[in-house]
């Protein structure tokens, strides 16, 4: 199953028609795929001409069902026939394997950090002569790329997709992190842990497999067979004064940054190659992007920590913070700032949940209802004006996914930077 025609034979049902299930579609019909329907459970006027008529019939039928990422399949008004034929279910990273067009192919995953992780891997291999594409759940789907036998193919993961897949077999993969996430689809957290797993679990011999140290027993356990390499921030934080960028300076990056470095070497490229392609890395937008510099005032809008763990990095990295936080906490996400209050002045709590945050909160630091970023903002230039601190750190970093408010952790990000720049000019 290895050529485009000898893939032509089997049928599939691309179930459900967002972003993903589009691109699938569009892939079909690139390569002229004819067996092929499609379903998707809140609009039926999508693509009629291909619209399975009887869902059970067609499922039952097909070889492969094509699963788009965001559908759980237990709050799916389907729930029975798909859980009935979960070994069908593949998702559209699997049709990459399946057809392998590239020369090379890491995938990464974690619970944080992927995004940035995967821009900073694609920007020192592209600075070092690989030919790359970057695609998946960093925005650009996987089969929207125009994929060469000589690519390098780089590939974010999600835990939905990794949750249903069967063929993904990375030449690397990367597993960076795991913390609490997603368990309102994953059910429970051995099902998150298991969904992240599954990115080794096709791997041979003479492919590499990336560990974060505090799961290397998990990886043992699990008698997988790819290379087993744990990255040393001791060995990256030895020559990190090789690092010439602000956005990397930080040691909020280090875990992950010892990942790059221990690929980087594995591909041969020479330690002032690599130092030198980090030198000139932008960082992505709403992951800890400091925006502004004003008087004694550093503005960082980190709209992307939906969840404790990710601001927790943010809180460690900074002092005198004022502190923006709240929207839709996390399933079971523990919010304890034991070792993280002395960097805090004052904490401002946003969104609609504004009854757990303070119940949580005001215990440990001191807080303030701001209900929206707005009055957050005024309040925080009232303050700094009163405490009279010599360097001020304002942050925006939720602890919580943005949907209460906004349609996205983007547009939360966006509204924030819009709002500072505003109220900078009426207050410093």
């Amino acid at each position: 199953m290895d050529t485009i025609e000898n893939f032509k034979k089997l049928s599939f049902l691309v179930y459900g028609l967002g972003q993903t299930g589009r691109s699938v579609v569009d892939f079909f019909k690139k390569n002229n795929f004819k067996n092929y329907q499609v379903w998707d459970d809140k609009n039926k006027n999508l693509l009629k001409t291909k619209r399975s008529f009887n869902l059970k019939k067609t499922i039952n039928k097909v070889h492969f069902i094509v699963l788009s990422p965001g559908i759980s399949i237990k709050k799916s008004k389907n729930k029975k026939i798909l859980e009935k034929n979960k070994k069908k279910i593949i998702t559209d990273i699997d049709l990459i394997f399946l057809l392998k067009k590239y020369s090379k192919c890491l995938v990464i995953t974690g619970t944080n950090g992927k995004s940035t992780t995967c821009k900073i891997i694609n920007h020192v291999l592209k600075k070092n002569g690989f030919k790359t594409l970057l695609g998946g759940n960093i925005g650009t789907p996987a089969l929207d790329l125009n994929i060469k036998k000589r690519d390098f193919l780089i590939i974010e993961a999600s835990s939905f997709q990794l949750a249903h897949s069967k063929f993904i077999k990375p030449d690397y993969a990367m597993l960076l992190n795991i913390t609490n996430d997603h368990l309102d689809w994953h059910g429970n957290m051995k099902n998150y842990i298991d969904s992240k797993f599954r990115i080794f679990k096709h791997q041979k011999k003479n492919q590499y497999s990336f560990v974060n140290a505090k799961w290397k027993r998990e990886f043992k356990k699990r008698n997988l067979l790819g290379k087993l390499v744990i990255p040393n921030i001791r060995i990256f934080q030895k020559h990190k004064s090789n690092v010439k960028n602000s956005y990397l300076e930080s040691e909020m990056n280090n875990e992950n940054m010892s990942f790059v470095f221990e690929l980087a070497m594995i591909l041969k490229i020479s330690k002032n190659s690599f130092f030198k392609s980090l030198n000139s890395f932008k960082g992505l937008p709403h992951r800890y992007e400091i925006f502004l510099k004003r008087k004694n005032c550093l503005f960082i809008n980190d709209s992307k920590a939906t969840s404790f763990q990710a601001t927790k990095l943010a809180l460690k990295n900074s002092n005198n913070i004022y502190w923006i936080v709240g929207g839709l906490p996390k399933k079971n996400d523990e919010i304890d700032l034991k070792d993280l209050k002395k960097h805090i002045v004052k904490s401002y709590i946003v969104g609609k949940n504004i009854g757990f945050f303070k119940r949580v909160l005001q215990n440990q630091v001191s807080c303030f209802i701001a209900k929206n970023l707005k009055n957050s903002i005024i309040q925080i230039f009232k303050d700094i004006k009163m405490f009279k601190k010599n360097h001020n750190t304002i942050l925006l970093s939720p602890a919580s996914a943005s949907y209460d408010q906004f349609i996205n952790f983007e547009k939360r990000g966006e509204k924030f930077k819009k709002l500072i720049k505003y109220y900078v000019g009426k207050y410093l």
